[in-house]
């Protein structure tokens, strides 16, 4: 990883200074959605040749999902996708007022999970495919999902000598075949909806700044509540959500200069 600083043009105003003091002491919460560990009925049926679930949700009673393993996946990669937040947090959100299935022109038929990636003990990315039709129509709608579930950036901003420069990380993403310049950033370790304390350990592990939990601005609550306060980059193919914080300080410009400089490559 490299660290950089980067000069803004004098030109731009990143937000009025009284939203900073509108948001700092009235910030909002950031807690993921409770889910009812009893949303659906599960029952496990292995098979000589397959690995099938069968899943009941309380929106469409009459009709249960068939969750089916791809070949080469193992029986316990296959009992820890369906048991993990990832899935029953997709389950949930399909649910919801504004899911797919609330109003009941859609039907969930099939689920098929395709590959599971451990980070440790927990599930860090979950790949399926859901087969959901349209009732009316009978046309099934695209449906390949890469989950990883929500994730924090942090936007650092840094006066010195009449400056602003902004502090980004240098990447190595493999998905891109390119070294990327980006936000801080990282993706919650728990369930427990942490976002504000996961952004100030992914910038104190990153670029080496300990930052407290009250100067962090959440920059999403100002969205409108209909998007859930997040955003969803990739929404075509990822259920990642991203939270955005603002940090906003100063430091002495002889202070910043060796920064500038600072390249601490790692993996």
């Amino acid at each position: 990883m490299c660290l950089l600083f980067f000069t803004l043009p004098k030109r731009i105003n990143v937000l009025p200074s009284h939203i900073f003091l509108q948001t700092t002491r009235s910030r909002r919460t950031a807690t993921q959605t409770t889910i009812r560990s009893l949303c659906s009925k599960m029952s496990f049926e292995p098979s000589p040749s397959s690995l099938t679930h069968s899943i009941t949700l309380p929106i469409q009673l009459s009709q249960p999902v068939h969750v089916l393993a791809a070949p080469g996946l193992t029986e316990t990669e296959f009992r820890n996708a369906i048991e993990s937040s990832l899935f029953k947090q997709w389950l949930h959100n399909l649910q919801t007022e504004t899911g797919i299935l609330a109003n009941g022109d859609m039907l969930l038929k099939q689920v098929l999970i395709q590959g599971v990636d451990m980070f440790g003990k927990r599930i860090g990315f979950l790949k399926f495919k859901a087969d959901i039709f349209d009732k009316e129509t009978g046309t099934k709608v695209p449906g390949i999902v890469f989950a990883r579930g929500p994730a924090v950036a942090v936007l650092i901003l840094l006066d010195s000598g009449g400056e602003t420069y902004a502090i980004l990380t240098e990447q190595v993403r493999v998905p891109t075949g390119r070294v990327m310049l980006e936000l801080p950033a990282g993706m919650l370790d728990d369930d427990k909806g942490d976002f504000v304390g996961t952004a100030v350990r992914e910038v104190e592990e990153e670029v080496g700044i300990h930052l407290n939990l009250e100067d962090l601005i959440d920059l999403t609550a100002f969205l409108d509540p209909s998007t859930g306060c997040r955003v969803i980059p990739s929404a075509g193919g990822c259920d990642e959500e991203i939270s955005l914080f603002l940090y906003k300080g100063s430091v002495e410009k002889e202070n910043n200069q060796p920064a500038t400089r600072k390249r601490n490559r790692s993996s």
